[in-house]
């Protein structure tokens, strides 16, 4: 459309023109480059930025030249050059490919070779330094926000096709091998000796299998995570999971680290509460806080026990919960006490659970 219009004014001011046949010479060079680009950037793969580049080149020459070819009175009442509003094609170019930094460049270049051409500064020479600027930003601004709304909706896409398949996955072995496998763990531990390996090992399968048909599709390259997609996994035989219906998005080294802390616990629960124990596993988000808690109804750690395993060098509540808790910068606490089950509670703050270090505590009922 600007070589349209270019062409109109090319024939008006073709007779007035000091050097005629370098202004055919230009309009010509100007349909052959429009007719190029035009090519090129209809294929993904011309358009690059090295393409861009040349046509900011291409374009101020052809601008450039345009000074012999207009009369000292032509440039001086500000008639229009030879290549006119097809000025503007490298900087709609540059902002299109390069978003509002390279917009913004290329209005600026456009607008300085305006000026030093004419030799004076003007009302009308700050309006169209005022237009170029505006339209590389504007088209820059228009670009960047196209292309982000492209990669959330093929990220949505994925995600959409990912849950749809992980549910049919999920559909087709939920009655099948979830349930042989919580069988054989459940029976396993019953019997004991070589089969208790057996329900340990299946357990495992089961829990890997759960995660793999439960939680969400991994994005590349990003650094959140579901925590609550994550702990879904541990739905089965003997625990219960409640968490919110909505994704409960941290960063992903906190969801794994939140996911090992509850796997220790409710490993403790298999250890120590007995076959027939129940465990609850439930998961809040109060916008500024996270809080997980992790409940069995077993027999309870009886008063002093988590001492004498500190004094006899077992540090595993130590280290393997609280341990990794306080990395986070979040608190847990342990309720418990002989006969009445045991709960761990995870408190761990949004915004700055990485940052901050905090001191955790933890008590008990009774005399703990």
């Amino acid at each position: 459309m600007t070589l349209i219009y270019a062409f109109v004014w090319f024939l008006v001011m073709l007779p007035d023109y000091r050097e005629p046949v370098l202004g055919s010479v230009i309009m010509a060079s100007m349909v052959a480059w429009t007719a190029f680009t035009i090519w090129r950037y209809s294929k993904p793969s011309g358009r690059t930025k090295r393409l861009v580049l040349l046509d900011q080149f291409v374009t101020t020459g052809l601008f450039g030249l345009c000074y012999f070819v207009l009369t000292e009175h032509q440039l001086e009442q500000g008639l229009p050059t030879v290549v006119t509003m097809w000025h503007a094609s490298m900087v709609t170019a540059a902002a299109v490919r390069c978003g509002m930094p390279g917009g913004f460049v290329s209005g600026a270049a456009a607008a300085s070779a305006n000026f030093a051409m004419r030799g004076y500064i003007d009302p009308n020479m700050w309006m169209d330094t005022a237009l170029h600027l505006v339209i590389g930003l504007l088209l820059g601004l228009a670009s960047e926000t196209a292309k982000r709304s492209t990669q959330r909706l093929a990220r949505a896409l994925r995600a959409e096709a990912a849950t749809a398949e992980r549910e049919r996955l999920a559909r087709d072995i939920h009655d099948s091998v979830l349930q042989v496998l919580a069988r054989v763990r459940r029976r396993g531990g019953e019997l004991g000796g070589e089969a208790a390996e057996l329900a340990t090992m299946a357990g495992e399968q089961e829990t890997a299998l759960r995660a793999l048909v439960s939680t969400g599709p991994a994005e590349r390259g990003g650094t959140s995570t579901d925590l609550a997609a994550r702990l879904r996994a541990f739905e089965g035989t003997g625990v219960n999971v409640s968490v919110p219906a909505t994704e409960v998005t941290l960063p992903a080294e906190t969801v794994t680290t939140l996911y090992s802390v509850t796997s220790e616990a409710l490993q403790n629960v298999a250890e120590h509460a007995g076959p027939e124990a129940h465990a609850w596993i439930l998961l809040e988000d109060l916008g500024s806080e996270i809080v997980l808690s992790v409940r069995d109804n077993g027999p309870g750690i009886p008063e002093g026990r988590l001492e004498e395993a500190v004094a006899a060098g077992r540090m595993g509540v130590a280290q393997s919960i609280r341990g990794r808790v306080e990395s986070l910068g979040g608190t847990v606490t342990l309720d418990t006490s002989a006969g009445e089950g045991t709960e761990w509670e995870i408190h761990l703050t949004r915004a700055d659970s990485r940052d901050r270090a905090v001191h955790s505590g933890a008590r008990e009922r009774g005399n703990y």
